[in-house]
Protein backbone atom coordinates (compact mmCIF):
# COMPACT_ATOMS: atom_id res chain seq x y z
CA UNK A 1 0.00 0.00 0.00
CA UNK A 2 2.93 2.45 -0.45
CA UNK A 3 2.29 4.98 -2.83
CA UNK A 4 3.32 8.18 -4.42
CA UNK A 5 1.56 10.65 -2.35
CA UNK A 6 3.34 13.73 -3.25
CA UNK A 7 0.40 15.84 -5.01
CA UNK A 8 -0.68 18.80 -3.37
CA UNK A 9 0.97 18.55 -0.32
CA UNK A 10 1.90 22.19 0.07
CA UNK A 11 -0.29 25.26 -1.18
CA UNK A 12 1.21 28.58 -1.06
CA UNK A 13 -1.41 29.57 1.93
CA UNK A 14 -0.85 26.93 3.87
CA UNK A 15 3.02 26.58 3.41
CA UNK A 16 3.17 30.66 4.83
CA UNK A 17 0.91 30.05 7.50
CA UNK A 18 2.89 27.03 8.44
CA UNK A 19 5.98 29.37 8.43
CA UNK A 20 5.16 32.82 9.35
CA UNK A 21 6.90 33.06 6.02
CA UNK A 22 5.61 36.45 3.31
CA UNK A 23 4.71 35.08 -0.39
CA UNK A 24 6.34 37.46 -2.91
CA UNK A 25 8.25 37.48 -6.05
CA UNK A 26 11.35 39.15 -7.62
CA UNK A 27 10.62 41.45 -9.82
CA UNK A 28 8.12 40.87 -12.23
CA UNK A 29 4.42 43.55 -12.85
CA UNK A 30 2.36 42.12 -9.79
CA UNK A 31 -0.85 43.30 -11.83
CA UNK A 32 -0.24 40.17 -14.33
CA UNK A 33 1.00 37.86 -11.59
CA UNK A 34 -0.05 36.48 -8.31
CA UNK A 35 2.95 35.18 -6.41
CA UNK A 36 -0.06 33.80 -3.62
CA UNK A 37 -1.52 30.90 -6.40
CA UNK A 38 0.82 27.86 -6.29
CA UNK A 39 0.53 24.46 -5.18
CA UNK A 40 3.53 21.94 -4.42
CA UNK A 41 4.11 17.97 -4.81
CA UNK A 42 6.77 17.75 -3.07
CA UNK A 43 9.59 19.37 -0.68
CA UNK A 44 13.33 19.48 -1.70
CA UNK A 45 16.67 20.77 -0.38
CA UNK A 46 19.07 19.28 -3.34
CA UNK A 47 18.67 20.73 -7.40
CA UNK A 48 19.71 17.76 -8.66
CA UNK A 49 16.93 15.31 -7.09
CA UNK A 50 14.21 18.05 -7.25
CA UNK A 51 11.28 16.96 -8.85
CA UNK A 52 8.65 20.01 -10.94
CA UNK A 53 6.67 20.61 -8.24
CA UNK A 54 8.43 20.64 -5.58
CA UNK A 55 8.80 23.79 -2.63
CA UNK A 56 13.01 24.15 -3.07
CA UNK A 57 14.37 25.30 0.23
CA UNK A 58 17.37 27.50 0.05
CA UNK A 59 19.61 25.89 3.47
CA UNK A 60 23.06 27.30 4.29
CA UNK A 61 24.95 23.83 4.78
CA UNK A 62 28.05 23.10 2.81
CA UNK A 63 26.90 25.34 0.10
CA UNK A 64 24.60 28.39 0.31
CA UNK A 65 21.29 27.24 -1.02
CA UNK A 66 20.70 30.59 -2.18
CA UNK A 67 22.92 30.38 -4.93
CA UNK A 68 20.65 27.67 -6.74
CA UNK A 69 17.56 28.93 -6.86
CA UNK A 70 18.30 29.15 -10.97
CA UNK A 71 18.90 26.06 -10.84
CA UNK A 72 15.47 24.71 -9.07
CA UNK A 73 13.06 27.04 -11.11
CA UNK A 74 15.12 25.75 -14.18
CA UNK A 75 14.04 22.16 -12.56
CA UNK A 76 10.82 22.97 -12.33
CA UNK A 77 10.52 24.22 -8.80
CA UNK A 78 7.02 25.39 -7.71
CA UNK A 79 8.07 28.44 -5.29
CA UNK A 80 11.45 28.60 -3.30
CA UNK A 81 11.63 28.83 0.59
CA UNK A 82 14.49 31.57 1.55
CA UNK A 83 15.65 33.92 3.67
CA UNK A 84 16.60 36.17 1.30
CA UNK A 85 15.83 36.79 -2.52
CA UNK A 86 19.37 37.02 -4.36
CA UNK A 87 19.92 39.11 -7.43
CA UNK A 88 20.26 36.72 -10.05
CA UNK A 89 17.14 35.11 -8.93
CA UNK A 90 14.68 34.24 -11.36
CA UNK A 91 12.11 36.70 -11.98
CA UNK A 92 8.54 36.43 -11.24
CA UNK A 93 9.88 33.28 -9.79
CA UNK A 94 7.05 32.83 -6.34
CA UNK A 95 9.25 32.83 -3.10
CA UNK A 96 8.21 32.36 0.63
CA UNK A 97 10.65 34.57 2.97
CA UNK A 98 11.51 33.35 6.31
CA UNK A 99 13.98 34.67 8.60
CA UNK A 100 16.23 31.44 8.66
CA UNK A 101 15.50 28.45 6.22
CA UNK A 102 16.30 25.72 8.44
CA UNK A 103 13.40 26.81 10.90
CA UNK A 104 11.06 27.37 8.36
CA UNK A 105 11.87 23.62 7.29
CA UNK A 106 11.44 23.06 10.76
CA UNK A 107 7.58 24.61 10.72
CA UNK A 108 6.95 23.22 7.98
CA UNK A 109 7.76 19.67 9.37
CA UNK A 110 5.42 20.27 12.46
CA UNK A 111 2.42 21.62 11.00
CA UNK A 112 2.77 18.45 8.80
CA UNK A 113 3.03 16.48 11.79
CA UNK A 114 0.18 18.25 13.34
CA UNK A 115 -2.11 17.83 10.30
CA UNK A 116 -1.80 14.27 9.79
CA UNK A 117 -3.88 11.55 12.16
CA UNK A 118 -1.53 8.86 11.35
CA UNK A 119 0.81 6.55 13.75
CA UNK A 120 4.30 7.82 13.69
CA UNK A 121 7.27 5.57 14.48
CA UNK A 122 11.17 6.70 15.33
CA UNK A 123 14.07 4.46 15.32
CA UNK A 124 17.27 4.85 16.59
CA UNK A 125 20.46 3.29 17.54
CA UNK A 126 23.94 2.26 17.05
CA UNK A 127 23.43 -0.25 13.95
CA UNK A 128 20.97 -1.15 11.37
CA UNK A 129 18.43 2.04 11.48
CA UNK A 130 18.44 2.40 8.40
CA UNK A 131 17.09 -1.47 7.94
CA UNK A 132 14.52 -1.38 10.37
CA UNK A 133 13.16 1.52 8.37
CA UNK A 134 12.89 -0.38 5.40
CA UNK A 135 11.39 -3.45 7.51
CA UNK A 136 8.88 -0.97 9.16
CA UNK A 137 8.09 0.47 5.75
CA UNK A 138 7.41 -2.66 4.10
CA UNK A 139 5.48 -4.53 7.32
CA UNK A 140 3.73 -0.97 8.16
CA UNK A 141 2.44 -1.10 4.87
CA UNK A 142 0.76 -4.32 5.29
CA UNK A 143 -1.89 -1.58 6.97
CA UNK A 144 -2.20 1.32 4.98
CA UNK A 145 -0.27 4.01 3.08
CA UNK A 146 3.24 4.40 4.20
CA UNK A 147 5.63 7.69 4.41
CA UNK A 148 9.22 7.06 4.98
CA UNK A 149 12.40 8.44 3.69
CA UNK A 150 14.24 7.18 0.63
CA UNK A 151 17.22 7.52 2.01
CA UNK A 152 19.57 7.57 5.35
CA UNK A 153 17.99 11.52 6.24
CA UNK A 154 18.66 11.52 9.89
CA UNK A 155 20.18 14.39 11.10
CA UNK A 156 19.31 18.70 11.77
CA UNK A 157 17.86 18.91 8.12
CA UNK A 158 17.30 15.23 6.86
CA UNK A 159 14.39 14.53 9.62
CA UNK A 160 12.38 17.94 9.03
CA UNK A 161 12.63 17.15 5.53
CA UNK A 162 11.13 13.09 5.85
CA UNK A 163 8.58 14.90 7.96
CA UNK A 164 7.91 18.07 5.69
CA UNK A 165 7.32 15.41 3.27
CA UNK A 166 4.57 13.35 5.56
CA UNK A 167 1.19 13.66 3.29
CA UNK A 168 -2.21 14.19 5.19
CA UNK A 169 -3.66 11.20 4.57
CA UNK A 170 -0.63 8.84 4.76
CA UNK A 171 -1.70 6.16 8.00
CA UNK A 172 2.16 5.47 8.97
CA UNK A 173 5.21 8.25 9.23
CA UNK A 174 8.60 5.63 9.66
CA UNK A 175 11.47 8.39 10.87
CA UNK A 176 15.46 7.42 11.33
CA UNK A 177 17.21 9.41 13.91
CA UNK A 178 20.45 8.92 14.02
CA UNK A 179 23.45 11.26 16.24
CA UNK A 180 27.18 11.73 16.86
CA UNK A 181 27.04 14.11 19.77
CA UNK A 182 25.20 13.79 22.72
CA UNK A 183 21.60 16.35 22.63
CA UNK A 184 21.32 16.09 18.63
CA UNK A 185 18.12 13.35 19.21
CA UNK A 186 16.45 15.65 21.70
CA UNK A 187 15.06 18.30 19.33
CA UNK A 188 14.41 15.94 16.11
CA UNK A 189 12.45 13.35 18.16
CA UNK A 190 10.29 16.26 19.59
CA UNK A 191 9.78 17.48 16.44
CA UNK A 192 8.43 13.74 15.25
CA UNK A 193 6.70 13.14 18.29
CA UNK A 194 6.57 9.59 17.47
CA UNK A 195 3.69 6.42 19.18
CA UNK A 196 6.17 4.12 19.29
CA UNK A 197 10.16 4.66 18.95
CA UNK A 198 12.97 2.13 18.77
CA UNK A 199 16.14 1.68 19.97
CA UNK A 200 17.97 -1.04 17.55
CA UNK A 201 20.87 -1.47 20.13
CA UNK A 202 23.54 0.59 21.98
CA UNK A 203 27.18 -0.04 20.59
CA UNK A 204 30.40 1.72 19.99
CA UNK A 205 30.18 4.16 17.37
CA UNK A 206 31.26 7.89 17.41
CA UNK A 207 33.79 7.37 20.49
CA UNK A 208 35.60 10.15 19.22
CA UNK A 209 32.79 11.97 20.90
CA UNK A 210 32.06 10.15 23.97
CA UNK A 211 33.65 8.79 26.55
CA UNK A 212 31.73 5.13 27.44
CA UNK A 213 29.41 3.32 25.45
CA UNK A 214 26.88 4.23 28.37
CA UNK A 215 27.58 7.68 27.10
CA UNK A 216 25.87 6.86 23.86
CA UNK A 217 23.29 4.70 25.66
CA UNK A 218 22.36 7.50 27.10
CA UNK A 219 22.54 9.74 24.39
CA UNK A 220 20.14 6.88 22.08
CA UNK A 221 17.54 7.08 25.26
CA UNK A 222 17.14 10.68 24.36
CA UNK A 223 14.87 9.36 21.70
CA UNK A 224 11.65 8.16 24.00
CA UNK A 225 11.90 12.06 25.19
CA UNK A 226 9.58 13.01 22.28
CA UNK A 227 6.77 10.20 22.92
CA UNK A 228 3.51 11.21 21.85
CA UNK A 229 1.20 10.50 24.77
CA UNK A 230 0.17 7.14 24.94
CA UNK A 231 3.70 6.17 23.63
CA UNK A 232 5.61 3.12 23.25
CA UNK A 233 9.43 2.10 23.78
CA UNK A 234 10.31 -0.72 21.69
CA UNK A 235 13.87 -2.04 23.65
CA UNK A 236 16.51 -3.94 22.79
CA UNK A 237 16.04 -7.01 25.31
CA UNK A 238 19.58 -8.56 24.78
CA UNK A 239 22.14 -5.02 25.36
CA UNK A 240 23.71 -4.69 28.54
CA UNK A 241 21.98 -0.94 28.13
CA UNK A 242 18.51 -2.05 28.43
CA UNK A 243 18.17 -1.28 31.93
CA UNK A 244 19.46 2.08 31.38
CA UNK A 245 16.85 2.82 27.90
CA UNK A 246 13.72 1.22 30.43
CA UNK A 247 14.92 3.51 32.92
CA UNK A 248 15.13 6.62 30.60
CA UNK A 249 11.81 5.75 28.51
CA UNK A 250 9.90 5.81 32.11
CA UNK A 251 11.61 8.70 32.93
CA UNK A 252 10.45 10.27 29.63
CA UNK A 253 6.93 9.16 30.45
CA UNK A 254 5.99 5.85 27.87
CA UNK A 255 3.01 4.55 28.49
CA UNK A 256 4.37 1.27 27.81
CA UNK A 257 7.37 -1.11 27.20
CA UNK A 258 7.56 -3.92 24.63
CA UNK A 259 11.48 -6.14 24.29
CA UNK A 260 13.00 -7.67 21.54
CA UNK A 261 16.22 -9.96 21.39
CA UNK A 262 16.84 -13.92 21.52
CA UNK A 263 16.83 -14.32 25.35
CA UNK A 264 14.26 -15.92 26.93
CA UNK A 265 11.99 -13.17 28.66
CA UNK A 266 11.97 -10.44 25.29
CA UNK A 267 8.51 -9.94 24.52
CA UNK A 268 9.45 -10.37 21.16
CA UNK A 269 12.00 -13.24 20.79
CA UNK A 270 14.34 -15.10 18.58
CA UNK A 271 14.32 -18.82 18.63
CA UNK A 272 15.97 -20.11 15.74
CA UNK A 273 17.78 -19.17 12.39
CA UNK A 274 18.47 -20.79 9.51
CA UNK A 275 19.82 -19.42 6.47
CA UNK A 276 17.76 -20.27 3.33
CA UNK A 277 18.82 -18.92 -0.33
CA UNK A 278 18.77 -15.20 -0.05
CA UNK A 279 16.73 -14.89 2.67
CA UNK A 280 16.22 -17.36 6.15
CA UNK A 281 13.46 -19.37 8.09
CA UNK A 282 12.52 -17.83 11.10
CA UNK A 283 11.03 -19.09 14.39
CA UNK A 284 9.92 -16.94 16.67
CA UNK A 285 7.88 -16.14 19.87
CA UNK A 286 5.75 -13.26 20.04
CA UNK A 287 4.16 -12.45 23.13
CA UNK A 288 4.34 -16.26 24.62
CA UNK A 289 2.82 -17.62 21.10
CA UNK A 290 5.35 -19.42 18.45
CA UNK A 291 5.97 -18.63 14.64
CA UNK A 292 7.34 -19.44 11.94
CA UNK A 293 7.81 -17.85 8.95
CA UNK A 294 10.60 -16.82 5.69
CA UNK A 295 12.00 -13.56 5.56
CA UNK A 296 13.40 -12.18 2.83
CA UNK A 297 16.53 -10.55 4.04
CA UNK A 298 19.02 -12.92 5.70
CA UNK A 299 21.28 -12.46 8.88
CA UNK A 300 20.68 -13.11 12.51
CA UNK A 301 20.85 -9.02 13.54
CA UNK A 302 18.18 -8.45 10.70
CA UNK A 303 16.23 -10.95 12.22
CA UNK A 304 16.21 -9.15 15.25
CA UNK A 305 15.56 -5.53 13.37
CA UNK A 306 12.67 -7.38 11.68
CA UNK A 307 11.22 -8.35 15.61
CA UNK A 308 12.02 -4.60 16.58
CA UNK A 309 9.72 -3.86 13.61
CA UNK A 310 7.10 -5.77 14.20
CA UNK A 311 7.11 -4.87 17.84
CA UNK A 312 6.88 -1.03 16.54
CA UNK A 313 3.74 -2.09 14.37
CA UNK A 314 2.28 -4.45 16.99
CA UNK A 315 2.15 -1.16 19.11
CA UNK A 316 0.64 0.99 16.71
CA UNK A 317 -2.12 -1.16 15.88
CA UNK A 318 -1.09 -2.92 13.08
CA UNK A 319 -2.04 -6.49 12.67
CA UNK A 320 0.69 -8.88 13.15
CA UNK A 321 -0.49 -11.68 10.37
CA UNK A 322 -0.03 -9.64 7.29
CA UNK A 323 2.64 -7.75 8.77
CA UNK A 324 4.76 -11.12 9.13
CA UNK A 325 3.82 -12.19 5.65
CA UNK A 326 5.11 -8.68 4.22
CA UNK A 327 8.93 -9.64 5.99
CA UNK A 328 8.89 -12.38 3.02
CA UNK A 329 8.79 -9.97 0.20
CA UNK A 330 11.20 -7.80 1.65
CA UNK A 331 15.09 -7.87 0.16
CA UNK A 332 18.54 -5.91 1.70
CA UNK A 333 19.15 -2.65 0.33
CA UNK A 334 22.00 -1.62 -1.97
CA UNK A 335 25.00 -1.26 0.47
CA UNK A 336 23.39 -3.11 3.66
CA UNK A 337 23.52 -7.28 2.47
CA UNK A 338 22.46 -7.41 -1.11
CA UNK A 339 23.40 -10.19 -2.85
CA UNK A 340 24.64 -9.88 -6.01
CA UNK A 341 26.25 -11.99 -9.01
CA UNK A 342 30.23 -11.48 -9.46
CA UNK A 343 30.87 -12.84 -13.33
CA UNK A 344 34.34 -14.30 -13.85
CA UNK A 345 36.08 -16.06 -17.02
CA UNK A 346 35.40 -19.10 -15.35
CA UNK A 347 32.87 -19.22 -13.81
CA UNK A 348 30.91 -16.85 -11.23
CA UNK A 349 30.98 -16.03 -7.59
CA UNK A 350 28.56 -14.06 -4.69
CA UNK A 351 29.10 -10.66 -3.54
CA UNK A 352 27.36 -9.27 0.10
CA UNK A 353 27.37 -5.88 -0.26
CA UNK A 354 27.68 -4.61 3.38
CA UNK A 355 29.58 -1.32 1.92
CA UNK A 356 27.20 1.23 3.42
CA UNK A 357 29.53 2.48 6.70
CA UNK A 358 30.41 0.60 9.53
CA UNK A 359 31.16 0.60 13.53
CA UNK A 360 32.07 -2.85 15.56
CA UNK A 361 28.54 -3.83 16.29
CA UNK A 362 27.62 -3.46 12.25
CA UNK A 363 31.18 -5.46 10.79
CA UNK A 364 30.58 -8.34 13.44
CA UNK A 365 26.78 -8.42 12.28
CA UNK A 366 28.14 -8.82 8.64
CA UNK A 367 30.74 -11.32 9.28
CA UNK A 368 28.31 -13.22 11.22
CA UNK A 369 26.12 -13.10 7.88
CA UNK A 370 29.38 -14.42 5.89
CA UNK A 371 29.87 -16.93 8.05
CA UNK A 372 26.14 -18.14 7.83
CA UNK A 373 26.73 -18.14 3.92
CA UNK A 374 27.53 -21.42 2.40
CA UNK A 375 29.88 -21.10 -0.40
CA UNK A 376 29.83 -23.83 -3.31
CA UNK A 377 31.81 -26.85 -3.38
CA UNK A 378 35.19 -25.34 -3.56
CA UNK A 379 34.75 -21.96 -2.90
CA UNK A 380 35.46 -19.89 -0.06
CA UNK A 381 34.44 -17.25 2.24
CA UNK A 382 36.34 -13.91 1.65
CA UNK A 383 36.05 -10.53 3.60
CA UNK A 384 37.45 -7.28 1.79
CA UNK A 385 37.60 -4.86 4.93
CA UNK A 386 37.55 -0.70 5.45
CA UNK A 387 38.45 1.11 8.37
CA UNK A 388 35.99 2.08 10.68
CA UNK A 389 35.99 5.44 11.61
CA UNK A 390 35.16 8.24 14.59
CA UNK A 391 36.05 5.44 17.01
CA UNK A 392 38.43 7.49 19.10
CA UNK A 393 41.64 5.81 20.99
CA UNK A 394 40.41 2.52 21.83
CA UNK A 395 39.46 2.38 17.37
CA UNK A 396 43.02 0.17 16.95
CA UNK A 397 41.54 -2.36 19.85
CA UNK A 398 38.30 -2.05 18.65
CA UNK A 399 39.69 -3.26 14.95
CA UNK A 400 41.86 -5.66 16.41
CA UNK A 401 39.24 -7.54 18.15
CA UNK A 402 37.08 -8.64 15.22
CA UNK A 403 39.65 -11.04 14.73
CA UNK A 404 37.78 -13.24 16.76
CA UNK A 405 34.89 -12.82 14.87
CA UNK A 406 36.38 -13.47 11.48
CA UNK A 407 37.61 -16.81 13.27
CA UNK A 408 34.04 -17.96 14.65
CA UNK A 409 32.97 -17.34 10.80
CA UNK A 410 35.17 -19.87 9.38
CA UNK A 411 36.50 -16.80 7.01
CA UNK A 412 39.06 -18.16 4.43
CA UNK A 413 40.63 -14.85 3.00
CA UNK A 414 40.65 -11.67 4.53
CA UNK A 415 41.48 -8.53 2.46
CA UNK A 416 41.74 -5.11 4.41
CA UNK A 417 42.83 -1.35 4.24
CA UNK A 418 43.39 2.00 6.27
CA UNK A 419 45.25 2.27 8.59
CA UNK A 420 43.55 1.15 11.57
CA UNK A 421 42.85 -2.29 9.49
CA UNK A 422 46.69 -2.41 10.12
CA UNK A 423 45.03 -3.76 13.69
CA UNK A 424 43.24 -6.44 12.72
CA UNK A 425 45.58 -7.23 9.81
CA UNK A 426 48.18 -7.85 12.53
CA UNK A 427 45.89 -9.91 15.12
CA UNK A 428 44.29 -12.41 12.25
CA UNK A 429 45.72 -16.06 11.15
CA UNK A 430 48.47 -15.35 9.04
CA UNK A 431 46.85 -18.05 6.82
CA UNK A 432 43.80 -15.60 6.66
CA UNK A 433 45.75 -13.07 5.17
CA UNK A 434 44.66 -12.00 1.56
CA UNK A 435 46.23 -8.55 1.14
CA UNK A 436 46.69 -5.13 3.34
CA UNK A 437 46.67 -2.06 1.12
CA UNK A 438 46.49 1.64 2.61
CA UNK A 439 43.44 2.49 0.99
CA UNK A 440 40.66 0.40 -0.22
CA UNK A 441 41.33 1.49 -3.91
CA UNK A 442 44.73 -0.69 -3.84
CA UNK A 443 41.85 -3.86 -3.01
CA UNK A 444 40.37 -3.35 -6.18
CA UNK A 445 42.73 -5.43 -8.70
CA UNK A 446 44.19 -7.78 -6.21
CA UNK A 447 40.59 -8.86 -5.48
CA UNK A 448 39.08 -9.16 -8.51
CA UNK A 449 42.42 -11.21 -9.19
CA UNK A 450 41.74 -13.33 -6.14
CA UNK A 451 38.13 -14.01 -6.36
CA UNK A 452 37.35 -17.49 -7.44
CA UNK A 453 34.41 -19.30 -8.85
CA UNK A 454 31.88 -20.45 -5.68
CA UNK A 455 33.29 -17.95 -3.58
CA UNK A 456 30.96 -15.91 -1.35
CA UNK A 457 32.81 -12.11 -1.30
CA UNK A 458 31.57 -9.69 1.75
CA UNK A 459 32.40 -5.99 1.42
CA UNK A 460 32.12 -3.77 4.32
CA UNK A 461 33.55 -0.38 5.97
CA UNK A 462 33.05 3.13 6.75
CA UNK A 463 31.58 5.16 3.55
CA UNK A 464 35.38 6.97 4.04
CA UNK A 465 36.94 4.48 3.51
CA UNK A 466 36.00 3.51 -0.10
CA UNK A 467 35.51 0.02 0.23
CA UNK A 468 32.58 0.49 -1.66
CA UNK A 469 34.69 0.56 -4.81
CA UNK A 470 35.62 -2.64 -4.56
CA UNK A 471 31.88 -3.71 -4.40
CA UNK A 472 31.08 -1.19 -7.78
CA UNK A 473 34.13 -2.93 -9.36
CA UNK A 474 32.92 -6.66 -8.59
CA UNK A 475 29.24 -6.02 -9.53
CA UNK A 476 30.80 -4.63 -13.18
CA UNK A 477 32.90 -7.59 -13.43
CA UNK A 478 32.65 -8.69 -17.19
CA UNK A 479 34.96 -11.68 -16.34
CA UNK A 480 38.24 -10.14 -14.56
CA UNK A 481 40.75 -9.43 -17.89
CA UNK A 482 37.83 -7.14 -18.75
CA UNK A 483 37.31 -5.64 -15.58
CA UNK A 484 41.00 -5.18 -15.31
CA UNK A 485 41.01 -3.36 -18.62
CA UNK A 486 37.67 -0.99 -17.81
CA UNK A 487 40.01 0.05 -14.52
CA UNK A 488 43.25 0.95 -16.20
Amino acid sequence: MVKDMMENLWSAYEAAAATGGALCARGGDPKSWTAEEWNAGGVSIDTRSLKPGDIFVALRDARDGHEFLKNAFEAGASAALVSRAPEDAPEGAPLLVVGDTLEGLRDLAEAARTRNFGKRVAVTGSAGKTSTKEILRAVLGSAGEVHAADKSFNNHWGVPLTLARLPMRADYGVFEIGMNHAGEITPLTKLVRPHAAIVTTVAAAHLEFFKSVEEIAEAKAEIFSGLAPGGVAVLPFDNDYFPLLKKRAEEAGAASFVSFGEKHGADFQLLDYRAKGAGAELTVKIKGKPRAFFAGVPGRHQATNMLAALAAADAVGVPLDPAIKALGAITPAEGRGARAPIALDDGAAVLIDESYNANPASMAAAIGLLGASHPEPGGRRVAVLGEMLELGPEGPQLHANLSEALVAAKVDRVYAAGQLMRHLWDAIPAAMRGLYADDAVGLVGPVLDAVAPGDIVMVKGSNASKVSAVARALKQSGGKEEQKESLA
